[in-house]
């Protein structure tokens, strides 16, 4: 008999914005007010995109359901993943899923800073 093979699944993690950090989402720093990208950065992102690359896992993050994100949180929250916690670019667009049917914009907006972070650090 030959061995059984069975098609693994692969995991996916989520977080989205609006119900795990805030629905108004603030600027880049605490200084500019509450829940900035900094925070979102450290508290949520980071610690669930580091789990999902060491476990070769997916990471969706739901963008949709916030009254709006504005540059500055967008781009201390992705591109920070690169200059501030030095993450491999390769490794969080691996990683990454995006949904965001209420401004497919933030999905483009975001892989610039992600690969402007990138640029500026080589």
């Amino acid at each position: 008999m030959g061995a059984k093979r069975t098609k693994q699944k692969l995991k996916m993690k989520k977080l989205k914005i609006a119900t795990e950090f805030s629905r108004i989402p603030g600027a880049r720093y605490e200084h500019e007010g509450a829940f900035p990208g900094k925070d979102f950065r450290d508290k949520h992102l980071f610690p669930k995109i580091s789990e999902a690359i060491k476990l070769g896992e997916k990471l969706e993050i739901d963008l949709d359901g916030t009254a709006g994100l504005g540059t500055s949180f967008l781009e201390e929250s992705f591109g920070g993943l690169i200059r501030i916690n030095k993450l491999n670019y390769d490794d969080i667009i691996r990683t990454l899923i995006y949904i965001s049917t209420e401004e497919p914009d933030y999905i483009d907006e975001i892989n610039a800073y992600l690969k402007d972070a990138d640029e500026n650090e080589k």
